[in-house]
């Protein structure tokens, strides 16, 4: 059972894999946020276990920087979600949490479910 909401929401974020030498980030796009995690729309897979670290800008200027730990992968299949990754936050700061709980409403979703599966 998820301890927040997720809440369907299309926010750009920079994701790099914790503790990699390369320097390289790939941009991918939320298909649901909340407080607590994530679905990153993607056809690039990192594997279950793996720790990122991501970038969230917000609307209002403000960027979260943090980790998750991918919890699950999905490939497309007709009829089902788009292919991505289910992203638990690991280490996100109360003040970024409230940060982005307030973006979700400002953004005007802060009240919608996203389906649970």
């Amino acid at each position: 059972m998820r301890r927040y909401n997720r809440r369907r929401a299309k926010f750009a974020v920079t994701v790099r894999a914790a503790g990699s030498r390369v320097e390289g980030s790939i941009h991918l796009d939320t298909g649901d946020l909340s407080e607590g995690g994530a679905f990153l729309v993607s056809e690039l897979l990192f594997e279950v276990g793996e720790t990122l670290e991501l970038e969230i800008p917000l609307p209002l200027g403000r960027t979260i920087k943090l980790s998750g730990k991918v919890v699950r992968v999905s490939g497309t299949r007709e009829g089902e979600t788009p292919a991505g990754m289910g992203i638990e936050f690991v280490q996100l700061a109360p003040a970024d949490r409230r940060a982005l709980a307030g973006a979700l409403i400002t953004a005007g979703i802060g009240t919608r479910k996203a389906p649970t599966s």
